[in-house]
């Protein structure tokens, strides 16, 4: 199994405390394992997804949002005509957090879908 189907088949946990917050290290290999995906100047895990109409890119938002719900770790999103960018961090952690990549994995295989 790939460490991003590793990170994919985990879910996330509640988490409060910057004790949870992942430091660069953690996040570079991590981030290893999410093609396409970056660490912004905000410190936000981020990638934007294409589709080639309005409709699929809302069919993928729905989706996703049923994905957040299940694991009750929300992304902030943009969406677009053909596109949407995803973006995650965790806001009670001060930073990055393992759900941050748990879900960006899950998100990974549901874009293959």
């Amino acid at each position: 199994m790939s460490g991003e189907q590793n990170l994919a088949a985990e879910h996330c946990r509640p988490l409060r405390g910057t004790e949870h917050a992942i430091d660069p290290t953690q996040t570079a290999a991590l981030l290893a394992h999410l093609p396409g995906w970056q660490i912004d100047a905000a410190s936000v895990l981020r990638k934007e997804f294409g589709f080639s109409s309005y409709t699929a890119a809302i069919l993928f938002v729905n989706t996703l949002a049923g994905l957040a719900e299940r694991e009750n770790h929300h992304p902030d999103l943009e969406v677009g005509y053909g596109r949407v960018v995803v973006r995650y961090s965790t806001h009670d952690v001060g930073g990055l957090s393992r759900n941050d990549f748990i879900c960006a994995a899950k998100v990974e295989a549901l874009a293959r879908i």
